[in-house]
């Protein structure tokens, strides 16, 4: 062989290693990292977390592990990445929803604010004035109940705990931002609590598993899944999961199929936590099994969020978040630092594609809720 044949050869090796090298590195998992940010003024979990139009976001209520129900406030500034107290709210509530409208302004309803009590009442933040104000109450008292935005920009109201974690409710209302009255419009087929809900491509509502059957030891998870058609105003039953579970987390994917995820099917404290997970596809109305996650996950109903490339970040339930890649139908693990608190803490999208993460507890009830937040960077 001669010296110009070895020179080709050679330059042949080293381009394709580095093509190889290239498209190793175009194909490997990004699963991002989590980065410092501002400290939140108070420590609290099962609050409610909401993007503004502007791009700040309102953390409001929750409780403390010690048992004190919240009626504080918060706002994160993505220009400082600091947080500020603002006004506090009409009442204090844990388990609360709430939903930005059309307005800007945000509305949070239900919760609760002692172990047996849930509330009816409702309010509105005004972004302008940073204040909160009362506004329609509602027909039922709820907690951990869900809120959907419908496209009509009508709020649809649905299940939740009448008492404490008592007494599932069926009864469904819709608010309405320019009369701001709720009314009510029917029944789910299911009271159901801890459950998670999610806006489909064509403008239905998925509902799926929860509790239900009232008050403990009688409760019963649920592994059924209705859905709500804002034409007709009814529910009707769909496929079912093949696990029945509650306190999990929901995100729509890409294609428009749902990602369930986690969960627990016992009502007692960080038991039987599940790290399956299965998809519901809209156009047969049923479940299939999905890739597990890398770890067991529970109470993440406000944790779980759909990334700008399509991705899902599953930042709770477990210290370690990690992302679940559709391409791939595989989760990857999120490098960095554990979380601290990540039982009922909360994923908001922000504008720039970031995520932030804010509060919740850990697996030692007795160390309490934790003042921390991290901005996930895809």
């Amino acid at each position: 062989m001669d010296r110009k044949t070895r020179i080709v050869l050679a330059s042949l090796v080293v381009f394709s290693a580095f093509v190889l090298l290239a498209l190793a590195t175009y194909t490997t998992p990004r699963p991002g990292g989590l980065v410092p940010t501002g400290i939140p003024v108070e420590a609290r979990f099962a609050h409610t977390a909401t993007l503004l139009r502007d791009g700040r976001v309102l953390i409001a209520g929750g409780m403390e592990r010690n048992g004190t129900w919240l009626d504080s406030a918060e706002l994160w500034d993505p220009a400082t990445e600091q947080f500020t107290a603002v006004g506090r709210m009409t009442a204090r509530r844990a388990g609360a929803t709430a939903t930005l409208l059309p307005s800007g302004k945000v509305l949070i309803a239900g919760g609760s604010n002692g172990p047996d009590t849930s509330l009816s009442t409702a309010e509105l933040f005004d972004p302008q004035t940073l204040t909160f104000t009362r506004t329609g109450e509602m027909m039922m008292q709820r907690s951990h109940a869900a809120a959907v935005l419908l496209r009509s920009g009508g709020v649809l109201m649905a299940g939740g705990n009448a008492s404490g974690d008592r007494d599932q409710v069926s009864c469904v209302e819709i608010y309405d931002a320019v009369t701001e009255r709720f009314s009510h419009i029917g029944y789910m087929q299911f009271g159901r609590s801890y459950y998670t809900a999610i806006a489909l491509r064509d403008g239905r509502v998925l509902f799926v598993g929860g509790l239900s059957g009232g008050q403990y030891p009688n409760h019963q998870v649920e592994a059924t899944a209705e859905i709500f058609d804002p034409a007709t105003r009814q529910f009707t039953l769909t496929g079912s999961l093949s696990t029945p579970r509650y306190k999990q987390g929901a995100a729509l994917l890409p294609d428009g199929r749902v990602l369930i995820l986690g969960g627990s099917n016992e009502s007692g404290h960080l038991q039987y936590e599940y790290s399956s997970t299965e998809i519901y596809d809209p156009r047969t109305d049923h479940f299939t099994a999905g890739p597990s996650m890398n770890f067991e996950r529970y109470k993440l109903l406000s944790s779980v969020v759909t990334l700008d490339d399509g991705r899902i970040l599953v930042a709770g339930g477990a210290d370690q978040p990690e992302v679940f890649d559709p391409a791939r139908n595989a989760f990857v693990r999120i490098k960095g630092p554990q979380l601290e608190g990540f039982l009922f803490n909360t994923a908001t999208v922000l504008r720039d594609g970031r995520v932030l993460l804010v509060d919740g507890y850990g697996n030692h009830p007795a160390n309490g809720a934790v003042r921390q937040a991290r901005v996930f960077a895809p």
